[in-house]
C-alpha cells in the first residue's frame, strides 16, 4: 500500500475533517457503526441488510436444489437447467469484483485518515489528543476488520470459481447425454423406418400374389361343382328330383291340413259350449290370449247381474287334472298374465245357491311379438316404464301423474323425477302379478308388493310394456334365487 503524505493547510479543525470524509464512497456510500468495548475491542452495531442473503447462503441454497433436482429432471431439462446455473454463478463472480473494489478503496480511505489522524494527534494537546489517539485505535480496528472481510470475501470468490468450474462440468456431461440420446433416438427411428419399409414390401408382394391364389381357388371349386353335377346325373337326376318336389308338396299339404283340424276342433268345441250353454246363462267372451280381457257374460234375460254374483277364477293344466284358484281374481273381468299362457281358465259363478263353471275353450296363447320385445329390454343398460299409480296400499290414487317404473337387476324401484315411492331388492316377501281387481284396464295393470303393508296397482301404457316388466322383473328375480309372483302363485313358477 502506497503512502501519502498529507500537505498542511492552514483550515479550521472541522473543515479538515470534512476533507477527508467526503472522499468515502463504499459500496453502501457509508462507513459501517463501530463502537469500542471492553478493553478496546472494537464492536460492529449489527443492522438488518435489506439488500439480500449472504452470497454463501445463496451458493449453498443452489447448490441444495440442484442436487434435490438432478433424479428428476430428464436430460434436456437439467442441461437447460445447468446452463441457467452457470450463468447466475457468473453473475455472481461478477458482483464479487465488484465488491472487491470498494474494499481496496477502503484500505486507501483508511491509510488517509490515519495519517491526517496522526498530524492532528502533533499540534493538539490534552484532552483532545486523547480523543485524536482514540479516533487512531477506532481506524486501525476498522482496518483490521476490513482485512478480515477481505479474507471472506476471497473465500468466497474461491467457492463460486468452484461451483462455476462445477456447473460447467455438469453443463457438459448433459450436453453428451443429450447427444448421446439424440444419436441413440435417430438409430431407433432409421431401424423403424427399415422395419415399416420391409412390411410395405411384403404386403405388395402379397397383394400381387393374392389375386393369382384367389383364382386358383376359385378353378378348383368349380371343377368339384361340375364333378358333382357328373356324378348326380349319373344317378338318375330327374328320379331324385321328382322325389323332392312331392316332399315339398307333402310337407304343404300336412301343414294346411293340420291348421284346418285345429280350426275345426276349436270350432267344434265352441258349437258344443255353445249347445250346453242354452240351459246356462252365462258364457266367456274375449281372445283367449296373453294381453287380453276375458269377461263373464250373461247370455239369458233369466240371469242374474254377474256383479251381484260370487266369482272365483281358477287356473288348470292342459290336462285338467288339477285347478289352482287365482287369489284375488273374484271378478267377472280377468285378464292373463305371463303365468298363465299355455292353461286353462276357469271361472265359478255361485249365484242363489246354484254353481256354473265356465272354462275357455283352448290354453292361453302368447302373445306375437312379446319375446322379441322382452330380449330388446334385456340388450337396455335400463329398464324404465312410464306408469301411473291407481291404487297405494288398497286405496285409489287421486294424482295420475306419470311415475317411473325401474326394473333392475337386485331391486325394483318406484319413483317421479328425485322423489321415490318406493325401492326395494328382491325377497320372498315381495309380491309381483298381473291386476285381479277388473277393470277395462287390467290388461295393462299390474300388482305391487314391495313389504307387508305398502301396495301399489300401477297401469302402464299398452299390454305388452306390463307383460314385459313381469317377465323382465321374474328374470332379474330367478337370478337372485328368488321367486316373484302373486299370491300363492309360487308353486305354478
Amino acid at each position: 500500500m502506497t503512502k501519502v503524505s498529507p500537505e498542511f493547510v492552514e483550515e479550521p479543525q472541522m473543515q479538515i475533517v470534512r476533507s477527508v470524509s467526503r472522499d468515502v464512497s463504499l459500496s453502501n456510500n457509508q462507513f459501517p457503526t463501530y463502537k469500542l468495548g471492553p478493553n478496546f475491542e472494537v464492536l460492529q452495531d449489527t443492522k438488518e441488510d435489506n439488500k439480500g442473503p449472504p452470497l454463501k447462503e445463496v451458493v449453498e441454497e443452489e447448490t441444495d436444489r440442484l442436487t434435490e433436482q438432478h433424479n428428476r429432471l430428464s436430460v434436456r431439462d437439467l442441461a437447460s437447467k445447468f446452463d441457467k446455473n452457470l450463468s447466475a454463478a457468473a453473475k455472481l463472480s461478477n458482483e464479487a469484483k465488484i465488491r472487491e473494489a470498494p474494499s481496496l478503496e477502503g484500505h486507501v480511505l483508511l491509510k488517509k485518515l490515519r495519517d491526517s489522524l496522526e498530524f492532528l494527534k502533533g499540534r493538539l494537546t490534552g484532552l483532545s489528543k486523547e480523543d485524536i489517539e482514540k479516533a487512531i485505535s477506532l481506524v486501525e480496528a476498522l482496518a483490521v476488520k476490513l482485512t478480515q472481510n477481505e479474507g471472506e470475501l476471497i473465500q468466497e470468490k474461491f467457492e463460486v470459481k468452484k461451483l462455476v468450474n462445477f456447473l460447467k462440468q455438469a453443463s457438459e456431461d448433459a450436453k453428451r447425454l443429450v447427444n448421446q440420446e439424440r444419436s441413440f433416438a435417430c438409430a431407433e427411428i432409421e431401424s423403424a423406418r427399415s422395419v415399416v419399409q420391409r412390411i410395405g414390401e411384403a404386403l405388395d408382394e402379397e397383394e400381387r400374389n393374392s389375386p393369382t391364389s384367389a383364382k386358383q381357388e376359385v378353378e378348383g371349386l368349380l371343377e368339384e361343382v361340375q364333378e358333382a353335377r357328373r356324378i348326380k346325373l349319373l344317378h338318375q337326376p330327374s328320379k331324385v328330383i321328382d322325389m323332392e318336389h312331392e316332399l315339398r308338396a307333402l310337407r304343404i299339404q300336412i301343414r294346411e291340413k293340420s291348421t284346418v283340424s285345429f280350426k275345426l276342433q276349436k270350432e267344434l268345441t265352441m258349437s258344443r259350449r255353445a249347445g250346453q250353454n242354452k240351459s246356462e246363462f252365462y258364457e266367456l267372451t274375449g281372445s283367449e290370449m296373453l294381453g287380453s280381457i276375458i269377461r263373464i257374460q250373461s247370455c239369458s234375460d233369466e240371469a242374474i247381474d254377474v256383479s251381484k254374483c260370487s266369482i272365483q277364477w281358477y287356473r288348470l293344466s292342459s290336462e285338467c287334472s288339477r285347478r289352482e284358484p287365482i287369489v284375488g281374481a273374484d271378478k267377472f273381468v280377468y285378464a292373463p298374465e305371463p303365468i298363465d299362457v299355455g292353461r286353462l281358465l276357469e271361472a265359478d259363478i255361485v249365484s242363489n245357491g246354484q254353481k256354473v263353471s265356465l272354462t275357455t275353450t283352448a290354453p292361453i296363447d302368447p302373445a306375437s311379438g312379446l319375446g322379441s320385445y322382452v330380449e330388446t329390454l334385456f340388450r337396455k343398460s335400463n329398464i324404465e316404464f312410464s306408469v301411473v299409480i291407481a291404487q297405494m296400499n288398497g286405496r285409489n290414487y287421486s294424482s295420475r301423474s306419470a311415475h317411473c317404473f325401474h326394473v333392475g337387476k337386485t331391486k325394483l324401484k318406484l319413483g317421479k323425477g328425485w322423489i321415490t315411492k318406493a325401492r326395494d331388492s328382491y325377497s320372498k316377501s315381495m309380491q309381483l302379478c298381473g291386476f285381479r281387481g277388473g277393470g277395462n284396464s287390467a290388461a295393462k295393470s299390474l300388482f305391487w308388493l314391495p313389504r307387508k303393508g305398502h301396495s301399489f296397482v300401477l297401469v302402464f301404457e299398452s299390454e305388452k310394456e306390463r307383460n314385459g316388466a313381469l317377465m323382465a322383473a321374474r328374470k332379474y328375480a330367478m337370478d337372485c334365487n328368488v321367486i316373484l309372483a302373486g299370491p300363492d302363485d309360487d308353486a305354478l313358477l
